[in-house]
């Protein structure tokens, strides 16, 4: 265990100095994702959870409240569009994998912005009058998609960018979404702790199927994201 509170890896996946588009395929494709111990640490190391987090694309629950938000298009929500600065706000931002310090490194910012570019990573953003208030960032592998991190400036901005996500997974045909762990916050979307073999078994299942995160179009409004989480393509 780390002071992270996370397992890491064996020592053969241990330590990473430069993460390449290859390595990180070959990472997620075995269940592992690269985390530092703080956002000023230059050191990375591999992630291995005995449990995994697991959000469900069919029965994601979306409370009644957030419904209403989503439905009334609160905020202008898009896909692809601001990557990097989706990346950068995680890592300013973050309260996710259990910890306020970001473990988000220039080094991660880097190599995922190297991932977006070769089309192995995807970002949802949400805009407030032109102002970037929300929004998420992952790695999509075939029909298997990673979730990294997420930010919030205003209320519920990240959560509808999550509500949408999963919709453009549900168009897109998607059979995974790794939340990598539990923590409350997911919870009230029915996050699942699967058990590390389990995962695999759903992993393989998923990078042996095609997923297509253009599927939805380049904008999907709040009506039709909400049919598509809780009915369907």
């Amino acid at each position: 265990m780390t002071s992270t509170g996370w397992n890491r890896t064996s020592t053969d996946w241990s330590v990473a100095d430069r993460l390449t588009p290859n390595l990180l395929v070959q990472a997620y494709s075995r269940g592992l994702f690269p985390m530092a111990e703080t956002r000023d640490d230059s050191q990375l190391f591999w992630v291995d959870p005995d449990e995994r987090g697991v959000l469900p694309l069919e029965g994601f629950h979306v409370p009644k409240r957030l419904r209403k938000t989503v439905r009334q298009d609160r905020f202008k929500v898009t896909a692809d569009v601001a990557f990097d600065e989706v990346i950068r706000h995680c890592g300013e931002l973050n309260f996710t994998r259990g910890r306020f310090d970001s473990w988000i490194n220039s080094e991660i910012v880097r190599a995922y912005g190297e991932l977006f570019r070769l089309g192995l990573a995807h970002s949802v953003e949400c805009w407030s009058e032109g102002r970037l208030v929300g929004g998420l960032y992952g790695v999509a592998l075939r029909a298997a998609f990673f979730g990294e991190s997420m930010f919030s400036i205003e209320t519920d901005a990240s959560k509808v960018a999550l509500v949408h996500l999963v919709a453009r997974l549900r168009a897109g045909g998607y059979r995974l979404l790794d939340s990598q762990f539990v923590n409350d916050h997911l919870k009230q979307f029915g996050v699942e702790a699967v058990p590390r073999h389990a995962f695999m078994v759903r992993l393989n299942e998923a990078l042996a199927a095609e997923g297509d995160f253009e599927a939805a179009g380049p904008r999907i409004e709040g009506e039709r994201a909400l049919d598509l989480v809780l009915r369907g393509p």
